[in-house]
Parts: structure tokens; sequence; C-alpha cells
């Protein structure tokens, strides 16, 4: 099957350091440079992010919503390959083969999207930044739902979402979800086709799991058995402030009526609660820690999970009890950057 052509979504906002280590892994690609184009959607950087954009790409655009989510939906409107990839400004693709894998699924006429198994871990990285990736997820919450979708060191599973069926296709996982239990499938090397996504009518705002949701119907996503790199949090301070703005966020297109995605099973109810309990009593945190590093070997990193779980406590139950009386709002994105 000939190779397809890849059209690459960046958001970007102040963020020239990550920016240049995530298009220096995408120019390093051994796929054909004539069928990959990068399509940055700025929301007003300040420092040299459209610099170090303008010596891989002339298709920079305005992102007058400043978000990552708006961004995505600028960078879409201008995409025009057969196949769009949603790789943020603090991902790098670990493998100069990572396109030729990441486009290998969709030569079944059945794959609609493909996404990564996993977080590359390097031991280079920061020990949060390790964290984070043999976690499986950027929000330990998530750990107590259920809802993940990247391979975890502490279940040794992938996701613990129901799936409709997976069949082992070699070098991916053909799964089939329900809309309804979708888990959150969609950032991140994320690969999709274009028009099964245009198709689905994007305004304002590319919401992940949203559109991941909507394109599952009679559909097959290939889970590809690679991995991609997450520069999230370089310690415990980015990502306090990562989460802060993730629930304002949250709490603002809840208000405004814009997101789709609705996941209401019973275990939602029981996770939180868990997720309570357990960070109160600090002992299964550790315990789950554990069962961690007897994956992964990795003690520095596992030490921040006790801390991780602790901080997104506070700033959730901070931030929701502080919702009803705060107008609601996009948290703002003045002096932000990675």
């Amino acid at each position: 099957m000939p190779l397809r052509s890849v059209s690459v979504l960046i958001p970007t906002l102040n963020c020239a350091q990550t920016l240049e280590l995530c298009l220096s892994s995408v120019a390093a690609q051994e796929y054909p440079r004539e069928l990959i184009e990068i399509i940055i959607a700025d929301g007003g950087s300040t420092d040299s992010t459209l610099d170090v954009a303008r010596r891989y790409t002339d298709k920079i655009y305005a992102n007058p919503l400043k978000t990552g989510e708006a961004g995505k939906a600028v960078a879409l409107k201008q995409a025009s390959s057969e196949l769009i990839a949603l790789i943020d400004s603090d991902n790098i693709l670990p493998s100069p083969d990572w396109f030729t894998r990441m486009t290998a699924p969709f030569d079944d006429p059945d794959i609609v999207a493909a996404e990564p198994i996993e977080y590359t871990c390097r031991p280079t990285d920061p020990a949060t930044t390790r964290y984070f990736a043999l976690l499986g997820m950027n929000d330990p919450l998530c750990l107590f739902l259920g809802n993940y979708d990247r391979y975890s060191c502490v279940t040794g599973r992938w996701t613990e979402m129901p799936v409709e069926s997976q069949v082992d296709a070699g070098s991916y996982l053909k799964v089939a979800f329900r809309p309804e239990n979708m888990p959150t499938i969609g950032a991140n090397g994320f690969v999709a086709r274009r028009e099964a996504v245009v198709n689905l009518g994007i305004g304002d705002y590319y919401f992940d799991i949203d559109v991941a949701s909507q394109l599952s119907a009679d559909r097959y996503f290939a889970k590809v058995k690679t991995g991609i790199v997450h520069l999230f949090a370089s310690d415990l301070s980015v990502f306090a402030r990562k989460q802060r703005r993730r629930m304002r966020d949250f709490q603002y297109y809840r208000s405004a009526g814009v997101r789709s995605y609705a996941w209401t099973d019973p275990r939602r109810t029981r996770g939180v609660l868990k997720f309570v309990l357990t960070s109160l009593l600090v002992f299964p945190l550790v315990a789950q820690a554990v069962a961690g590093y007897r994956r992964r070997p990795d003690l520095r990193a596992w030490l921040y999970h006790p801390a991780a779980c602790w901080v997104t406590l506070v700033v959730y139950v901070t931030e929701f009890l502080a919702g009803p009386v705060r107008k609601q709002a996009i948290h703002e994105r003045a002096g932000w950057g990675q």
C-alpha cells in the first residue's frame, strides 16, 4: 500500500523549549518529508516559539482563543492530508519509524484512528515525567476511575474501560469501543482519517475525547505497539498548575454546554470516592507505587505517586468548592508557558 500523507496539528503558546524537541523529532522521521505537513496554531506566544516554528514550517496560523482545544480546531481547518496527527508541543516522537508504525494500521479500511499504547519513559527525563509515563496517564484520578488509555505499570493494563472487541493484529491491537464507555483517547500522538474528523463538523474547539467518542460508532481504533514521550510536568508545582487549569476549563466548558462526551457510568462516583479515601489513608497509595515499581523499577519516579494524588485531591476539591461562587471562564493563559 502507498504511504499516506499526514498533517501534524500542533497548538502552541510560549513553548519554545519543548517545541524545538518536538519538531526536531518530526524532522528526524524516516517517513518521506513531502508527505508530512506541519501546521502550527499559535495562541499569541511572546517567547521564541514562532522563531522555532518557522525553522520547520511556514504554515503558522493565529489562535485567538488561545487554548489547546481551540488551536487544534484552527489547525484542522488548514489540514489537507489524508491523515491528521494530534501532536502536542510537549510530545517527542521516540523513534525515526514512528510515523511508519502509526500509519500502517490504516491499510485496514475499518481503522478510523490510531494511538500509541504507552508513554515512552526515558531515563534522562525528570523523575516526575518518568512517573507519569509509568503511571500511563497525566491525572492519577483516572487510575481510580479505570478510565485511561495507555499502559499503566500499576495495573498492567492499558485501560479498564469496557472494550467491545480486541484483536491482536501483530503491530497493533484492533479495538472497538462503545461510545458511552470510551476511555480518554484522542491526544498525544492520536492519528485519524482527516475526512472522518471533518465530517463531524468541528467548530471552534476540538475536544479530544469528544472526537474519539463520535468516531467510535461502528468503527475500529488501533492501539499501536509503540510509545510517545510526553514532557507533561517537570515538577509538582507545574503539575498543580496544570491540574488547576484542567479543572477550571472543565467547569467552564461544562457550564457552556459545548461538550458532547458524558461518561455517566456508576463506577465514576465509586472511583472518585475510592480516590478520596485512598489518598487520605495514604498506605494504599504506597501499595500502588510498590506494584508499579515491581513492573518497572524506578524508585525516584514512584515516590511521586502519593504526592501527585495529594496535589490532585487538594486542587480538585478547592476548585470544585470555588466553582459555584467564581465566574466561570476559561483559565487565564496570560504568562502561560511550558
